[in-house]
């Protein structure tokens, strides 16, 4: 049964799903767009697509959040094109490939064009079909003026799905209570990560499935009283991660501050101050080593305590972009109110 999607996240997590027919599974990856647009419009809008579509985001160096490949909806290998996972289709309710999409979508009501519509396993099980109607004049316009909630959706769907896939272990909510009646803080990671306490570093590893290939790593440490603002800012900050890598970590760290990013931020009720950048292993760790990580301090009045957390990756060859919304996520669930 189709349905209309609108603007909600419906990237099925699972290849196992079934579908209704003979359908074969989707292909491609969730942030890989393939754009179905008439080649005279796509010569109008190309640059504009490309430039709202694939934005970069920083893990260690500029990356591309999605990648768009145009297709041309009609030609010899659109059959095989229309199979792919997140699919773009770009034109007016009466060009035949977007019609037939239209038609499995339920209850879409009356289309004002330009509208963004979503239907799903149009052509291919876990398929994602994306259905910009543009009006019969001034499509170019009508595109142009759609690309930003469309370039939002896309983001929005992608860091769901993310998160998604990084829970389907479960969370792991027995180990949120534990360190949260025992320990003061609470973290709700997913049941596959492996912890260990060491004083008051507290080290949380996700190095599946081999840490050669994939590590995702979170250590939280404070430091009580709470220090004054002038003297504890960023410089402090990096000072107690390179102590907690020195002394924590699987191999020494150095860090890389070319293109940081930094900034206070806010965490519910909380304070905090959040550095992102790039670390390296040492010149004398006999191969190179690297990734980003995710910095934060924040301060937990109740407590008198301010909390130093830090969020780092390792994921040679791979695009990085999934596993920092997915430390992002896990940071994000920090909470130490509730502490004695």
């Amino acid at each position: 049964m189709k349905r209309l999607i609108g603007l909600a996240l419906a990237l099925p997590l699972l290849a196992s799903v079934t579908a209704c027919g003979d359908q074969v599974g989707a292909w491609g990856d969730p942030n890989s767009i393939v754009a179905a647009v008439d080649p005279e419009l796509w010569t109008e809008v190309e640059a504009s697509v490309f430039e709202a579509l694939e934005p970069t985001v920083f893990t260690v160096t500029e990356e591309k959040a999605f990648t768009v490949t145009h297709a041309v909806p009609g030609d010899g290998i659109w059959g095989n094109m229309r199979k792919f996972r997140q699919l773009l289709l770009v034109g007016p309710a009466s060009d035949p490939y977007v019609a037939e999409a239209l038609d499995e979508v339920d209850d879409a009501g009356e289309i004002t064009p330009p509208q963004i519509l979503q239907t799903d396993d149009v052509w291919a099980r876990n398929q994602m079909v994306t259905i910009l109607v543009t009006p019969e004049d001034g499509a170019a316009a009508g595109v142009r003026a759609r690309l930003p909630e469309l370039s939002a959706l896309y983001d929005d769907q992608y860091r769901r799905w993310a998160r998604q896939k990084m829970f389907v272990s479960g969370a792991d909510s027995a180990l949120a209570d534990t360190l949260r009646t025992e320990h003061g803080f609470s973290l709700l990671l997913p049941q596959v990560y492996y912890w260990d306490r060491r004083d008051s570093v507290f080290v949380f590893r996700n190095d599946n499935p081999d840490p050669s290939e994939l590590i995702r790593q979170i250590a939280v440490t404070w430091r009580s009283p709470i220090p004054p603002a002038e003297e504890f800012q960023a410089e402090q900050m990096l000072e107690v991660r390179a102590a907690v890598a020195a002394e924590h970590y699987s191999e020494p760290q150095l860090v890389d501050l070319a293109g940081a990013q930094a900034g206070p931020a806010r965490l519910g009720n909380l304070q905090a101050y959040e550095i992102q950048a790039a670390w390296t292993n040492t010149p004398d760790a006999g191969w190179p080593a690297g990734g980003p990580f995710i910095l934060r301090a924040i301060s937990c009045p109740a407590q008198n305590r301010m909390y130093v957390i830090d969020a780092w990756l390792y994921a040679p060859g791979k695009e990085k972009y999934e596993y920092m919304i997915q430390l992002q996520t896990i940071l994000n669930t920090f909470r130490c109110e509730d502490a004695a």
